[in-house]
């Protein structure tokens, strides 16, 4: 388990899985530091799937969204796939403004986002 500016990843087999543990993700310093965290973790031992658990967020700002965009193109050469999961309403709304809904699988919480069948495969 790494845990480092608010940021905790854990693994499931082949998919890890990224919590965020503050209600309000909008410090800079704190963003840039999850991101290398991930390029780094990533980078050491790429997982097929990463899945962001946003359970218990209430705001971030738009920098986030460009964390996980990130995350995504370092998983990109490895075919894998980046999810979201236990979005609030009010994020989920940023998601569908932005488009990246389309882009992202959505999951109402950790556990759909962990069932067999949801991968990158199906």
């Amino acid at each position: 388990m790494a845990t480092k500016a608010g940021l905790e990843i854990t693994r499931a087999g082949n998919t890890a899985i990224a919590c965020f543990k503050n209600a309000c993700i909008s410090d800079v310093e704190e963003i840039t530091g999850a991101s290398a965290q991930l390029k780094q973790y990533i980078s050491a031992s790429p997982p097929q799937r990463m899945i962001f658990d946003f359970q218990g967020v209430k705001f971030f700002s738009s920098q986030v969204l460009g964390l996980l965009l990130e995350a995504r193109a370092h998983l990109k050469p490895s075919h894998g796939e980046v999810a979201v999961a236990s979005l609030s309403p009010l994020l989920q709304r940023v998601f569908r403004i932005t488009n990246l809904d389309t882009i992202f699988r959505l999951y109402p919480d950790r556990a759909a986002a962990l069932e067999p069948g949801t991968g990158p495969d199906n």
